[in-house]
């Protein structure tokens, strides 16, 4: 193993060791003998085959046969959720062949970050990461099942799905994707099109006809954001078969491999003797090849909060120094959009998930040593998914890259460090994507601020013409407990344009950016965040700031009496906490921990000392 990832591996887990220790024995403490329905009384068990069509009713009486509950996140409006319709018919026949009986569990919201960009709703979007999670353990709280499979892909979905399912460690579970959409239209031209609407140069017809492009059919958005950087966490998880997170939907392999994780789960459960539960699967080891394969890809800084919450659902505390330290050494070897040109179907055509495993197992940066849903030991993702009679066969993965623009090696990578580095300073600690920054130079930034307390005061500001100048964008109060932490791509237009006439452009928010940030030098998911006291609500139009990632610097240069004086602004946030159903997540809103600690509210009352 890597010396520093090793050293980082052993401080999680004796950082964790209390709250480790706690959490496995709860989850021993959970696991039964003998079906967990035998458990309830009659009229209880009744009530579940109340329901029972076909040969559900005979499996259920049946003392031996494993009952798998399935959780769905699909709904019509959301592209990569739209195929999981006929997802539980056909995992019901697949574990009944097993030997087992599937039942649907239940279903969770699953909202489009794509379709609230820039609007009201997504002042939602982080806060359903709970509410899903909270909708999992409902579905999962009647005690009749013996295992699950959990249907979800998207930004807060899947890490929503293991937060929630991770409270019931005790059964073995499997995420199955959906795959990507084929590819659209490039992310350069798409890109070229915002920008040409956004200085008016083109009219909303063209703009939408640019954007049906991309976006054309069920799957997930094949750029390299928050959704397939979930599905590539995933599978470094060890919570995908093999090879199956990139495969496109709607294909022959793509059902195979569906009903291939159905008939494997059955075989999980404790009734049997490859018992495997989550609890297990999801270990200190397990999050650490996680964090590198996010590293090694320029993954979505989305994940330094997902992956932190999913992490503490398991009893396993990482921070963000343990993400700075990683990508210190982890070589980038991955270039897809928004890091490269190409998109998710490409780099699965370059070897995809195979070869860069078999990379980092090779050059000892990920552990080998893991439990998996596909049995022990990780060398089993070295593998690719084929289909061999209409079934799902595996064969040994590439030994190199089929496209060297695309997929690179450790010896050779596109750059020696990773995809994220860990600003500090007056103004607290941030997070700065360096990996789709094309210029290095870019990676030091110093100029005045200007400052805003809403995306739309910036889209005022560009609109009106007052961005032609050298800046740092200072967008505040959107921090999770100001307005829910919402994303703010859709700046990046005005800021990307601003940049092209030739001034030097920073950000610095207390918000989110998500994975697909493009070319703009920024310091995100500022922490402590203005709402709570954080310093960004004493900056001022003019004050010099630094944005400094090789020395991991964000300091705002004004002079410590000057600021000690200086009183914070007071935003008045009734406007994005009301309206559109917001409201009603004040409860959550208010409780939301830091960006750094997960930006999660479901840890607040957990009893965890």
């Amino acid at each position: 193993m890597h010396t520093t990832v090793q050293k980082v591996t052993e401080r999680i887990i004796e950082r964790s060791k209390s709250h480790r220790q706690r959490y496995l024995q709860r989850m021993e403490e959970a696991k039964g003998d003998g079906v967990f329905r035998n458990k309830l009384p009659c009229s209880n068990l009744a009530h579940d085959l109340a329901g029972c069509v076909g040969s559900c009713r005979s499996s259920l009486l049946n003392d031996t046969t494993p009952n798998i509950g399935i959780i769905s996140a699909y709904n019509d409006m959301v592209s990569a959720h739209q195929p999981y319709g006929a997802y539980p018919a056909v995992i019901k026949a697949s574990v009944t062949k097993a030997g087992g009986n599937a039942q649907f569990a239940g279903g969770v919201p699953a909202m489009c970050d794509g379709v609230t960009q820039g609007e009201p709703g997504m002042d939602m979007s982080l806060m359903s990461r709970d509410v899903i999670a909270m909708s999992t353990v409902i579905g999962l709280s009647h005690n009749v099942f013996d295992g699950a499979i959990l249907l979800g892909v998207c930004d807060k979905i899947l890490p929503g799905l293991l937060m929630g399912g991770l409270q019931f460690g005790h059964l073995p579970m499997i995420l199955i994707p959906a795959g990507p959409m084929t590819s659209g239209i490039s992310n350069k031209d798409k890109n070229t099109v915002r920008e040409a609407f956004a200085k008016g140069e083109i009219g909303q017809d063209q703009l939408l006809s640019s954007e049906l492009k991309a976006y054309h059919s069920p799957g997930t958005c094949t750029f390299y954001g928050t959704a397939n950087s979930n599905q590539l966490m995933a599978e470094m998880l060890g919570i995908h078969l093999p090879g199956s997170s990139f495969v496109n939907a709607g294909t022959r392999l793509r059902d195979a491999l569906t009903r291939s994780a159905a008939a494997q789960v059955t075989s999980l459960t404790h009734l049997g003797t490859n018992y495997t539960p989550l609890a297990k699967v999801i270990s200190e080891k397990s999050i650490v090849n996680a964090i590198v394969g996010l590293m090694a890809t320029g993954g979505s800084t989305n994940e330094t909060m997902h992956l932190v919450a999913i992490a503490r659902a398991a009893g396993i505390r990482i921070d963000w120094n343990d993400f700075a330290e990683i990508s210190d050494i982890t070589p980038l070897l991955v270039r897809i959009y928004p890091n490269g040109s190409s998109d998710i179907n490409s780099f699965q055509k370059a070897g995809g998930m195979a070869l860069l495993i078999k990379e980092l197992l090779d050059s000892g940066f990920i552990h080998e040593d893991v439990q998996t849903v596909a049995g022990d030991g990780f060398a089993r993702y070295t593998e690719e998914p084929i289909l061999k009679d209409d079934k799902v066969a595996w064969k040994k993965g590439p030994a190199k890259t089929g496209d060297a623009t695309i997929i690179s090696t450790v010896a050779e990578p596109f750059e020696t460090m990773g995809g994220i580095k860990i600003l500090s300073g007056n103004l607290g600690r941030a997070i700065m994507k360096i990996s789709a920054l094309a210029d290095g130079e870019k990676t030091f930034v110093e100029a005045p601020a200007m400052v805003f307390n809403s995306q739309q005061e910036l889209e005022d500001a560009f609109k009106a013409d007052k961005l032609n100048q050298d800046m740092i964008a200072v967008v505040r109060f959107q921090g999770p407990r100001g307005n829910g932490m919402p994303e703010l791509h859709k700046l990046i237009t005005y800021l990307s344009i601003t940049m092209d006439r030739g001034h030097t452009v920073g950000l610095v928010t207390d918000g989110r950016l998500s994975g697909a940030s493009g070319k703009v030098p920024f310091a995100i998911h500022c922490t402590p965040e203005a709402v709570t006291g954080g310093l960004l609500a004493k900056v001022q139009d003019g004050d010099l700031i630094l944005m400094d990632a090789h020395n991991s610097i964000l300091e705002l240069k004004v002079d410590r009496l000057e600021l000690e004086q200086r009183s914070p602004c007071k935003y008045d946030l009734d406007s994005s906490r009301y309206g559109l159903g917001r409201q009603i997540f004040a409860p959550l809103r208010k409780d939301l921990l830091g960006a750094e600690e997960g930006a999660s509210s479901i840890f607040t009352y957990i009893d965890e000392t």
